[in-house]
């Protein structure tokens, strides 16, 4: 991207002026070298986010940033139903609520290496993953609604998981005022062998150790420690929420005209937030959110049975579950009045900072645990809210290193076998269905996550908390 198009306010703060249609200006995050490596496309779209009704503030773009459809992944932006403002199932994303789910496990980095291969194996074997992969889970019509309401709850409540759990989920585990009766039947019956499974793409489940800790305060209310042993999930809504974004996206391209909209792009896709179908959309979608939500918690108890097999002595418990692509109604200040918003992020992390009333007791002091998925065999990072991350972004922040090379260009750079030789030889155990798909999402593929965790933090998006380095991946 020419950063000469852009305004630099601040080290990691970039702003594309209001030109044209744009109804607010565009801001990007990141460094000069990022900004530059971004894709022109993240450009073009977050330019075409602007222009859309009812948007305030401004049209974001996190450090990960990379093209998308319609919106950038990486984009944030937020609309007034009292303005005419809009939900558009571009700005959320076909894989609803695909999110991170980081466990404490109350082990040491010295007791799991003995049983490390041991463990990829029961993990591999216990949690089934890739393309269209089922679990032994099968929900009929009646179970399928109650997963569709409850969420983690529904989840909790059939056995998968404590109630304790629930406290360290977003909306507590359960997303309010879905409407199942929004879902359509193919969508339900694409989840109906695929809850508890992982799928395939970025999705995976690593068991970690904490490398390095930058806020020993934060951390250590985080339950984090160097040495501590860490289990990260990366998964969303599976086939249902790819088929309710596929769905929308179609029914809001052949409403846009009768909706009076004009879009500079037929991606942008959207309806008024209080038309019939923007109401059905957000139903079917938060249905959505509590699948995924669902889905994270089965496979945490799948997780709890490995390791009660192999490490008896683990306690797992939920440091917290976050949601990248979501549109949530939400409360925030802006000129000095609160005003009620659809926020959506796609491909960002909500980051409530300290004090937030929405995080539980435990954690309130230290502001939201924001969960930074690394590329396969890279690392993760775990940050905090912070006390001005509401002004900056509504509370936003990145949510993985992001791509910087297409999966067809992986597959000529990289072969899948070569991928997880050299993973070995780093002390990295690797376990998956696919070669292809290890080659597809091969650490070079990615964006230096280090790169945009410390752009991030430089910009006061979310505070850098620790590191974790990668022992054991299963890949979808």
């Amino acid at each position: 991207m020419d950063t000469a198009r852009l305004i630099r306010r601040a080290d990691c703060v970039w702003e594309m002026p209001r030109e044209g249609a744009m109804r607010v200006p565009a801001i990007l995050y990141g460094s000069e070298a990022l900004i530059r490596d971004m894709d022109d496309k993240v450009h073009e779209q977050a330019r075409n986010v602007a222009t859309l009704p009812g948007i305030v503030g401004a049209s974001y773009a996190m450090p990960d940033a990379h093209w998308g459809y319609g919106f950038p992944i990486g984009g944030v932006a937020a609309f007034d139903p009292e303005a005419g403002g809009i939900v558009s199932a571009g700005g959320v994303g076909f894989d609803i609520s695909c999110g991170v789910r980081c466990l404490l496990t109350g082990l040491r980095h010295e007791q799991v290496l003995p049983v490390q291969r041991r463990l990829a194996d029961a993990l591999f074997a216990q949690i089934p993953a890739g393309v269209g992969s089922t679990g032994h889970i099968r929900l009929n019509s009646a179970a399928t609604e109650a997963m569709l309401t409850g969420g983690a709850r529904w989840a909790v409540a059939q056995g998968w998981g404590l109630a304790e759990d629930l406290e360290r989920i977003e909306e507590h585990g359960q997303m309010q005022h879905a409407k199942p009766a929004c879902v359509s039947m193919q969508a339900r019956r694409r989840q109906r062998e695929e809850m508890g499974t992982l799928g395939s793409g970025n999705h995976y489940l690593e068991v970690q150790r904490v490398s390095d800790v930058f806020d020993a305060s934060i951390a250590d209310g985080y339950g984090l420690h160097a040495g501590d042993v860490v289990v990260m999930i990366h998964c969303g809504s599976r086939g249902l929420g790819h088929q309710i974004g596929s769905e929308f996206l179609l029914h809001m391209a052949e409403e846009a005209p009768h909706f009076g909209l004009t879009l500079p792009d037929r991606e942008l896709a959207c309806a008024p937030i209080r038309s019939d179908l923007g109401v059905r959309y957000l139903g079917a979608m938060r249905a959505a959110i509590n699948c995924a939500l669902a889905n994270r918690q089965i496979l945490t108890h799948l997780v709890r049975q490995v390791f009660a097999e192999l490490l008896p002595q683990a306690d797992l418990r939920v440091l917290y579950d976050v949601s990248h692509n979501t549109c949530k109604l939400e409360t925030h200040r802006v000129d000095g009045r609160a005003r009620e918003l659809f926020v959506h992020r796609k491909g960002a992390t909500r980051a409530w900072g300290p004090g937030h009333p929405e995080l539980p007791p435990a954690l309130r002091d230290h502001g939201q645990p924001v969960l930074i998925g690394g590329s396969m065999g890279t690392g993760s990072y775990v940050m905090a809210g912070t006390a001005q991350s509401a002004s900056l972004a509504f509370a936003s922040a990145c949510h993985g290193a992001g791509r910087q090379m297409s999966r067809h260009q992986a597959l000529r750079t990289w072969h899948g076998r070569a991928v997880v030789d050299e993973l070995a030889a780093r002390g990295i155990v690797v376990r998956s269905p696919s070669s292809r798909g290890i080659a597809e999402e091969a650490p070079g593929a990615y964006k230096d996550v280090s790169a945009v965790v410390d752009a991030a933090h430089d910009a006061g998006l979310a505070r850098k908390v620790a590191r974790l380095a990668p022992l054991v991946c299963i890949k979808g």
